[in-house]
């Protein structure tokens, strides 16, 4: 520990993303990245801003960025934020909104980037155990009895809450506000943006890195009624004025007027998705039901983590987490047809 460090920085736990490897030559399963590409719109709406303009600071409230989600989401501009990845979003809403009188609540296995926030603006939280099925239990959070944040779909488990839960939570939790975070939602699940109207206390926050194809471009973005969105404007203008670049404000405007190319990319991804569930459960892989770009899967022996060092040694990467109840599982993204392919072949040879 460095005698220079703030005592706070000493105590922080910080988050460990999934592994990027140098290595060009392996089959890449581990963070949920899209294998599909971008918008050709996108990238040439990136091209056009390539010139002198980047001399000068990009427009600090990305208005046209939120015009172009607004009329997506049948919302006004004024209920949208955008920041610099969702995870920036999220951090501006742990400072902003989720620091109450009350522990904050949230499943004891989602985004594990949720307690290292806590830790960094010191926000008191309870984790809520999950359900023997692995699904969020929505009756222990809903007594209104402090903040609530959870993904839907769930993280790492792509296990979906209906809006009809969603709206129950809202209901039940009116003195606090109820973040959803669905970086997921459109491999096969409804949009919370929808009830936004009807609940004051309700914010959702959603990523261009998923079905956008846009991981490399950190967008993200938050959806709630004017008053959520005036105080993450307070945090952001307190923290950085130009969160979204010039060429990062294009991507988003040309990805979101070019839904119909990833509807159609999305829709791979979800029949790339039940085509593996149903081979690996042939293999007798215990597989949740994921409405996610991913599935939450437990080979047959429960062993795992020799099933993902088996897999590595022939060039195929998934998640593995060293985690009580989550360490017989492993994550595994959902690529393109022949990725999964590949995987289940190299499986064939490792669990037989």
């Amino acid at each position: 520990m460095s005698k220079y460090w703030s005592a706070q920085v000493a105590e922080l736990k910080p988050y460990v993303p999934g592994e990027q490897p140098k290595s060009q030559n392996l089959i890449k399963l581990n963070t949920n990245e899209n294998p599909y590409g971008p918008s050709p719109k996108v990238l040439e709406a990136i091209a056009a801003h390539c010139d002198h303009r980047l001399r000068l600071y990009p427009e600090p409230t990305s208005l046209a960025v939120r015009e172009a989600l607004a009329e997506a989401n049948g919302l006004r501009p004024e209920e949208v934020f955008v920041g610099n990845g969702s995870d920036e979003v999220l951090a501006h809403v742990f400072q902003g909104l989720l620091k109450q009188n009350k522990p904050l609540r949230f499943p004891d296995i989602s985004y594990s980037f949720y307690p290292v926030y806590c830790g960094l603006f010191n926000v008191a939280s309870e984790l809520v155990p999950l359900k023997q099925d692995y699904r969020i239990d929505v009756d222990a959070m809903a007594n209104n009895e402090g903040p609530v944040i959870l993904p839907n779909p769930n993280a790492p488990t792509g296990i979906l809450l209906s809006l009809a839960e969603i709206e129950r939570l809202c209901l039940m939790n009116v003195d606090y506000a109820v973040v959803i975070d669905e970086a997921y939602i459109d491999f096969g699940g409804e949009s919370a943006t929808t009830l936004i109207a009807k609940h004051p206390n309700l914010l959702v926050v959603q990523t261009f890195s998923k079905s956008k194809s846009l991981a490399g471009m950190r967008i993200g973005a938050a959806y709630g009624q004017a008053h959520l969105i005036e105080a993450l404007v307070r945090v952001k203008d307190s923290f950085n004025s130009y969160p979204l670049d010039m060429l990062a404000q294009a991507a988003a405007i040309a990805a979101t007027k070019d839904q119909a190319y990833y509807d159609e990319c999305n829709q791979k991804v979800i029949a790339a998705r039940d085509w593996l569930t149903t081979e690996l459960e042939a293999l007798g892989f215990n597989v949740l039901p994921s409405h996610a770009n991913f599935v939450f899967a437990r080979p047959p022996a429960g062993n795992a983590e020799a099933v993902q060092q088996a897999l590595r040694e022939q060039s195929i990467i998934v998640r593995y987490f060293n985690k009580p109840r989550l360490n017989e599982h492993l994550r595994i993204t959902i690529g393109s047809q022949l990725e999964c392919e590949a995987l289940v072949n190299a499986l064939k040879q490792i669990i037989h």
